[in-house]
């Protein structure tokens, strides 16, 4: 795995705001955008970005990461959920997943308690 592959996707993972999530799917997505944007060929995918966490995600909000149906890593669920919960991360009704409807972010979403681009501010 290159170098500029693996800062791609900590960078992307390294901006989720608390009480938010992203799958391994949408992050791959977003770094391939990025790298294809700064002339570097589009490679990798859920996968790879699975890889990346594994290897070297630990100074990263891993937890906040998850695939396609919500579910943290298996052998860190338990923590991860903990994290999760801490941070008012919308999670299913039973609390063994993200509800991701409620918590996907997108790196372009403005930060929480901002208004949306275009809408004057309150007062």
């Amino acid at each position: 795995m290159d170098e500029d592959y693996l800062e791609a996707v900590l960078d992307v993972v390294g901006a989720i705001p608390p009480g938010r999530a992203m799958t391994y799917g949408l992050v791959a997505e977003v770094v391939q955008d990025r790298l294809v944007a700064s002339g570097l060929p589009a490679r990798g995918g859920p996968r790879q970005v699975g890889q990346v966490m594994a290897r070297g995600g630990s100074g990263v909000p891993w937890w906040r990461v998850v695939n396609a149906a919500g579910s943290p890593p298996a052998h860190h669920a338990v923590a991860a959920l903990e994290r999760l919960r801490e941070e008012g991360t919308p999670l299913t009704a039973d609390g063994t997943r993200v509800a991701l409807r409620r918590a996907v972010w997108f790196p372009d979403d403005p930060p929480a308690g901002d208004p949306p681009a275009g809408d004057p501010p309150a007062g």
